[in-house]
């Protein structure tokens, strides 16, 4: 026989083991299965990667005796090449990618994603080097043409958006991903524009001294008013209200 070895992938280990079993033209207890890579199912389609095995032919007195008492003893041995272990053996120490590296993740995935949905566009990756705390968020920002619609009103859309590129990247690494998602940065102008709102309003309760109550507000620009003036030393700040009727009541302080 000419092929020792082959690599083959497919939806699953078993799939890509049988398919290679079939090039090899030999059975199930005449190869040793590496498996490379094991897999993903993805979200929406985003994220997915075949399963990828090699398959070695062993030399005759490599292959392992049969047996009718033990059931199963004739498979092959499975060895994970990525976590250097035999399969399901114990795990090995969990390993992590470093923030450059989700940050690439990130950018792929929305980058597939957008273009699942027709947009075309680019997404420009950084990682925020202004937290001060935890994992460093991860900050991804979509630039291009006619990109309103990834926007929506009061940046429904956008916030969607950010939430299944979040699930879809967290799973690709294996934790939790704190990741914004922008277009033309328009969460940085809404900020700005939200701090200048607050600062005004805050002046007109502090000079009248009765509440206003502002529009409704998604929670991430509610926590923006809120860190606004969350030092201001004539006024305070409450939400009030529920669901998409939440709003931020500037208050005097007394």
């Amino acid at each position: 026989m000419d092929k020792r070895s082959i690599q083959m992938s497919g939806a699953t280990v078993e799939e890509a083991i049988q398919r290679g079993l079939v090039e090899l033209g030999v059975s199930r207890d005449q190869v040793k299965v590496v498996v490379i890579e094991e897999g993903r199912r993805g979200i929406l389609g985003i994220g997915t990667r075949d399963a990828v095995v090699r398959l070695e032919v062993m030399a005759l007195a490599e292959m392992p005796p049969k047996s009718t008492d033990i059931p199963g003893s004739a498979d092959a041995p499975v060895v994970s090449e990525n976590r250097g272990e035999l399969g399901g053996g114990q795990d090995s120490e969990e390993y992590r990618l470093s923030p450059e590296q989700v940050a690439q993740v990130a950018q792929q995935t929305l980058g597939e994603l957008l273009a699942k949905m027709g947009i075309a566009a680019r997404v420009v990756a950084r990682l925020d080097a202004e937290a001060t705390q935890g994992e460093v968020p991860v900050v991804l920002d979509v630039q291009g043409e006619g990109l309103d619609v990834l926007i929506g009103h009061r940046g429904k859309v956008l916030n969607a958006l950010q939430h299944i590129t979040r699930l879809i990247v967290s799973r690709e690494v294996e934790h939790w991903v704190d990741l914004v998602v922008d277009v033309e940065m328009y969460k940085q102008r809404r900020a700005n524009s939200l701090h200048k709102l607050a600062q005004r309003m805050a002046e007109r309760v502090a000079k009248t001294k009765q509440p206003v109550a502002l529009e409704p507000m998604p929670p991430n620009e509610r926590r923006e008013i809120h860190l606004a003036l969350r030092n201001h030393p004539d006024v305070t700040t409450q939400s009030v209200g529920r669901g998409d009727n939440r709003k931020v009541t500037i208050i005097p302080r007394r």
